[in-house]
């Protein structure tokens, strides 16, 4: 557990991010009959009887520093799935990473083996060599923070039946978007205005509170703190 939570303690280094992944199974399901449209004053009714469409795998991918995440589902979660996902995070979302910085759960495919299964032995050793891969304890998943996006994404996207593959990665891509352009708009109104009027924290004008420095703020202006 202590190996995850000094992971979690780096700093934010975008030459060595630290990405958490996850993966859950979801079951595709239709209508039996047509649901009922909502109307003023009525929710909209669907059938309790429904019909199974088979199921899929739904892979998250989020650095919790950045503020971003990546989900995508697939009809199974094969070693070769596995591996195909890696080798599209190394060279579709960290191109310039030196070296990935991985947290993941313990399950057999979560392997460097799986890298050689799905690729020639050149281009595995290549991947590999970018990966720095920390697994969660036996029973301590929980120690994922993947595992707290899917549970939103669960409550968000997932609260409704979905028929197909195709749609289901259309919600997925919806979700995925607003989610980080919410992210990054937070982000950015998180960062200090350090304009020329500004009291910049840190500053000897920020610590009228211990007598030091001088004290632009005035008693009146002055933050309170409760």
């Amino acid at each position: 557990m202590e190996d995850v939570l000094a992971v979690y303690a780096r700093p934010h280094d975008p030459r060595r991010p630290v990405v958490c992944m996850d993966e859950k199974p979801y079951q595709l399901l239709g209508q039996v009959r047509d649901p009922v449209p909502a109307e003023p004053g009525r929710d909209r009714k669907e059938d309790s009887e429904y019909v199974r469409h088979g199921t899929c795998s739904i892979f998250v991918w989020v650095e919790p520093l950045r503020g971003w995440r990546r989900v995508d589902a697939q009809p199974q979660r094969t070693r070769i799935d596995w591996a195909r996902q890696v080798r599209h995070l190394l060279t579709h979302d960290y191109p310039d990473a030196e070296t990935v910085v991985l947290v993941m759960d313990n399950l057999n495919t979560h392997t460097i083996g799986s890298l050689y299964e799905a690729f020639d032995p050149a281009t595995a050793f290549a991947l590999a060599q970018r990966l720095e891969i920390h697994h969660t304890p036996r029973h301590g998943s929980w120690l994922n923070i993947a595992e707290i996006e899917l549970s939103a994404l669960t409550r968000q996207c997932l609260d409704r039946r979905i028929t197909d593959l195709d749609t289901l990665n259309t919600e997925l891509a919806a979700w995925q978007h607003a989610t980080n352009t919410d992210q990054r708009q937070w982000r950015a109104s998180q960062i200090p205005d350090t304009g020329p009027n500004k009291v910049r924290p840190g500053t000897e004008d920020d610590q009228c509170e211990n007598g030091a420095g001088s004290s632009r703020l005035s008693s009146k202006t002055r933050p309170r703190r409760w």
